[in-house]
């Protein structure tokens, strides 16, 4: 759910129990950025919006290690039938709830603002979905059958495995979400894989309340996906502080490359935006630059991308295209894999003082009080795993 509503809620309010439940474990219906759990929710979100943005999001969850056909049939049959005006299978009174909630919605849809809602599906197993001919039929067709009933602006569904439960847990530890004015932004027209998308620039000191936590620190998990961690003072950050130091700072728009976000949730108001599970993608060390000299940024101002999509596709495309401006070894991309991911949690889960650390990131450890003898780069992993378990020592070089 963390991929579509950023706000805290409690898992209980949207599970539906067993028994009666359509072959539906969770339904959630998000309209205008808010977990509706009440029909009355609606108008009130008429009268003060003046619109309905909305969302519906379906799980069966199975224990399964494999993925099934039925399953999948079973999940699309039963959230059809939610959308019937009258039903064919029993329900009990989470799904009664939600489809009410539902039809109230409908009641408005002179009021939908995008056109008519987004339909989500999740079938989530412990197995791993490789893209099998017939299941992958069988999603395909579910689909299609939902788009049929003309209620959807789109619909998808999206098998989840052991992999993607672990990513989805990963974004869930980094989510965080800001409020923020952009008033001198355009927008980007229409772009497939992408909500929206707004090019502009900040005033650094609002950035950098994007950035920074209540305390006034600096969020290190926001960059989480960047290829490379803080650099210090290189030669190129040392260049950004000594513009931020000098009487020419506002030039400073037009001499950077500006910041990347990504945002999973998006919601705006005239020039007020709230963002919801983001990442800085590029401008990591321009971010450090800025907050390492916040006493400076009179008058500065940022060249921000802000880009809202969920298609991890599309996520990985702009984070190689934007580091690409900057000379990155191509080895560096591995630290955005998934198995790069995976191993540098693996290496955290070292007992006390047996701690190695994978260094995914160039110099991610810097900052921290680790023994740099416990950090293990990425090219010496290679060639200890080249020399040891492959044999092949003497290529290792």
């Amino acid at each position: 759910m963390r991929r579509h509503y950023a706000e805290t809620f409690d898992p209980a309010d949207i599970v539906t129990g067993s028994g009666g439940d359509t072959g539906i474990d969770a339904v959630a219906i998000i309209a205008n950025n808010v977990l509706l759990s009440d029909s009355d929710m609606v108008e009130e979100l008429v009268k003060i919006n003046g619109y309905l943005d909305v969302v519906f999001v379906f799980v069966q969850a199975d224990r399964s290690s494999s993925f099934n056909s039925s399953k999948i049939a079973n999940l699309g049959f039963g959230v059809r039938d939610f959308f019937q005006a009258t039903p064919q299978l029993p329900r009990n009174q989470m799904i009664k709830g939600a489809a009410y909630i539902m039809e109230e919605i409908y009641r408005r849809s002179s009021k939908f603002v995008r056109g008519n809602p987004s339909c989500r599906l999740y079938y989530v197993t412990t197995g791993r979905w490789q893209n099998d001919q017939a299941l992958e039929a069988r999603r395909i067709a579910e689909v299609k059958d939902l788009q049929a009933i003309g209620l959807f602006g789109d619909v998808e569904m999206f098998p989840i495995g052991a992999d993607g439960i672990q990513r989805l847990y990963n974004q869930t530890k980094n989510a965080i979400s800001r409020e923020f004015l952009f008033q001198n932004r355009t927008v980007v027209p229409e772009i497939a894989g992408v909500r929206e998308a707004h090019l502009g620039f900040l005033p650094a000191t609002e950035f950098l309340n994007i950035i920074c936590d209540e305390d006034g620190d600096i969020i290190k998990t926001l960059f989480y996906e960047n290829v490379r961690d803080w650099q210090n003072y290189n030669e190129v950050n040392s260049e950004i502080k000594t513009t931020l130091l000098s009487e020419d700072r506002d030039r400073f728009v037009l001499m950077n490359n500006g910041i990347t976000i990504i945002a999973r949730t998006l919601q705006t108001t005239a020039n007020r935006f709230m963002i919801g599970d983001f990442q800085v993608v590029n401008g990591c060390q321009t971010s450090h630059v800025l907050f390492d000299n916040k006493s400076f940024l009179e008058g500065v101002r940022v060249p921000v991308r802000l880009i809202s999509t969920q298609d991890e596709g599309v996520i990985t495309a702009i984070i190689r295209a934007t580091n690409r401006q900057t000379e990155v070894k191509g080895e560096q991309f591995f630290a955005l894999t998934d198995f790069a991911k995976n191993l540098e949690r693996f290496f955290q889960a070292f007992p006390t003082g047996r701690q190695l650390y994978y260094e995914r990131r160039s110099r991610q450890y810097d900052s921290q009080a680790i023994e740099k003898t416990r950090i293990v780069v990425h090219a010496s992993l290679v060639r200890a795993f080249g020399a040891m378990f492959l044999g092949e020592a003497h290529r290792t070089t």
